[in-house]
Order: structure tokens, then C-alpha cells, then sequence
């Protein structure tokens, strides 16, 4: 498996119950395509850079995960539908265990 981590910006023009269940199900997602939720930091309402959809705040969170192409994909599907979500950013972390490999051989 591979780390992933996303940002995900909802927003805040509805409840946090609303945000809550679309995390939730983002969560479900990872775990039902073979993935592993790891941390789960919430940054909270902040201003935006430039403005999306109209808005000037988000409500920033930010999900490490590990899972396979196909767990990346089916977020990614998910999260696109969400009408909660203003945007996102999945990236691949570095693997840490190749990085110390190479550098061992070095």
C-alpha cells in the first residue's frame, strides 16, 4: 500500500452535520476499496486565497490515508459528486522505506 494524503476544503455554508457525513462517507470509501484511514486533522473554517463558487471561507480538512491506485480513484469519485466539497488534493507521500533504501546504497 501506498500513503496518500488529501486536503479537502468544504463548504461552510452548510452545517457541520452536513460536513460530518460527507467526511464520514469519504472515510467509508477509503476503507471499503482496501485502504487504511490514518490521521484526521480538521483545520477549521479559513479564508480561501481567490474565491470558489462564491465563497471566501473553507472549512479545511486535512486526511493521511494508505491504500492502491483503485482506493485513490474511487475518493476521487466520490469526493467530485460531493456537493459539500468547494475542492480537493490528492498526493502521494514519499515511501518512506524506498527513500531510506536508496539512500543506504549511496
Amino acid at each position: 500500500m501506498r500513503p496518500y494524503e488529501t486536503m479537502i476544503v468544504f463548504d461552510v455554508a452548510v452545517d457541520a452535520q452536513a460536513i460530518q457525513i460527507a467526511l464520514d462517507k469519504s472515510l467509508d470509501t477509503i476503507r471499503s476499496n482496501e485502504g487504511n484511514p490514518g490521521a484526521i486533522d480538521r483545520w477549521g473554517k479559513r479564508p480561501l486565497a481567490y474565491e470558489i463558487k462564491k465563497r471566501k471561507e473553507g472549512y479545511y480538512v486535512l486526511v493521511e490515508f494508505s491504500g492502491e491506485p483503485a482506493t485513490v480513484t474511487a475518493l476521487d469519485r466520490v469526493l467530485t459528486l460531493s456537493d459539500e466539497v468547494l475542492r480537493f488534493k490528492i498526493l502521494r507521500q514519499p515511501d518512506t522505506r524506498a527513500a531510506t533504501r536508496v539512500t543506504a546504497k549511496a
